[in-house]
């Protein structure tokens, strides 16, 4: 959530930013910002001033009567009333304009990097970054769906006779695979550092709207009503949580996280052959990666997270490309996003398998999550998250790209984590 303050600011700086994202009626929803803030500002000032004159003559009253002077301090006791009357009104002006204001901030996205490019879609997305060699597959190469069920090791008609569709269920060496890439991605991720946790896979209300899922995108989460609790969608939204309202030492920057988590999309609106097999579902598994980082390294470390993700993908040796998003397909509470993409060879297509995206201050402000800096001053933390990564279609690519003649060979890397070197 943007900071009213920076807002009043740098309205300017501000209105470009929404401008980059092709925010509608940006200018408009600012100055209605602007203006409810001024309101909320003067309201606090005349309910501190009747406050101060309040316990003014409080004090004056206790004078009165230890004078004797009875018939005065009655008549300051009726002004007292009166004063409580107003800051009761002003009391209850104030809360409902900070509630509105609030409520108004919650739908301001975050304001784009400098390096982010104007855009309004994936087809203005820079690409930065490629490596890897795409396989010659031949004319026989076969899509992962199909391979699936040639050999057995992913059943989307079980899944879809549990549950639904967007539910798989993977067997025999599938389900080991899946696990061995599990393994293989957190311990990865702890070699570079970063803390291992295991966290609720369902969240309360206010964890969601702490990093921007709510109220932005309830519609697509699932929701039990009863317990109002939601499924996460990723596992940034807990293991960010974890430290929610907290002030944290300077000296403890950077704390850094990693966690399994399956996750959890309704993906309304997903229809057509573009979403077949695991290249979208309503529950997938994820390995995520969460930094709560001093503003003044936070970009530092975003490249730290690109590059960590790059070894992954060069150990799995699956051709990948890296793109930096541009305004319009940026997303709410993101400052900076890189998507990692791979090559799907069966498919001919590029899929997103990873998200590395600075926050800045956005999801700080919500968490109200800060550190004491050198001068004994609180400020906000700036927090990161990346994928590292999302199985469905990383998985996915492994079976196209590695497929053969003889079945499907395991990346060297994964071996020792799998038991077998082929699926056949």
């Amino acid at each position: 959530m943007l900071q009213v303050q920076f807002i009043r600011e740098n309205k300017q700086t501000v209105l470009d930013g929404l401008a980059k994202r092709n925010f509608a009626n940006a200018e408009a929803i600012i100055n209605e910002v602007l203006t409810s803030d001024e309101t909320r500002r003067a309201t606090q000032v005349s309910l501190d001033n009747i406050l101060a004159e309040s316990n003014k003559i409080s004090k004056e009253i206790g004078g009165l009567f230890k004078a004797g002077e009875v018939q005065k301090a009655n008549l300051l006791k009726e002004k007292t009333g009166q004063l409580k009357e107003q800051s009761k009104q002003l009391t209850e002006t104030l809360n409902t304009t900070a509630n509105a204001l609030q409520e108004l901030l919650y739908t301001i996205p975050n304001i784009p990097h400098a390096s982010v490019k104007a855009g309004k879609s994936e087809e203005d997305n820079e690409k930065i970054f490629s490596e890897g060699t795409i396989p010659e597959l031949g004319e026989n190469a076969l899509p992962h769906w199909e391979l699936a069920k040639k050999y057995d090791i992913i059943d989307f008609e079980l899944g879809t006779k549990i549950t639904g569709a967007g539910f798989p269920v993977y067997k025999g060496k599938g389900a080991r695979l899946q696990r061995a890439l599990i393994n293989y991605f957190l311990d990865k991720n702890t070699a570079a550092g970063y803390k291992e946790v295991q966290v609720p896979h369902l969240v309360n209300e206010a964890s969601g709207i702490a990093t921007g899922q709510l109220p932005d995108k309830e519609g697509q989460m699932y929701h039990s009503t009863v317990d109002d609790l939601y499924l996460i969608p990723t596992g940034e939204v807990p293991i960010t949580n974890i430290h929610r309202n907290d002030l944290v030492k300077e000296a403890d920057l950077p704390i850094k996280y990693t966690g399994y988590t399956p996750c959890f999309r309704r993906e309304a609106g997903s229809y057509g052959a573009h979403v077949r097999g695991l290249n979208r579902l309503h529950q997938f598994d994820k390995v995520e990666i969460v930094r709560v980082e001093h503003p003044d390294n936070s970009y530092h470390a975003l490249s730290g997270m690109v590059e960590h993700i790059k070894d992954i993908l060069r150990d799995l040796k699956l051709p990948y490309r890296i793109l930096r998003l541009c305004g319009g397909d940026t997303g709410f509470t993101s400052a900076l996003t890189f998507d990692f993409e791979l090559y799907s060879t069966a498919q001919e297509r590029w899929l997103e398998i990873s998200s590395a995206s600075n926050f800045e201050t956005y999801q700080a402000n919500r968490l109200k999550l800060r550190f004491k800096n050198k001068d004994g001053k609180s400020q906000f933390v700036h927090t990161l998250n990346g994928s590292s990564l999302a199985l469905p279609r990383v998985l996915a690519g492994i079976l196209e790209n590695y497929q053969t003649a003889d079945g499907i060979k395991i990346p060297e890397v994964l071996i020792p984590y799998c038991g077998f070197d082929m699926i056949d």
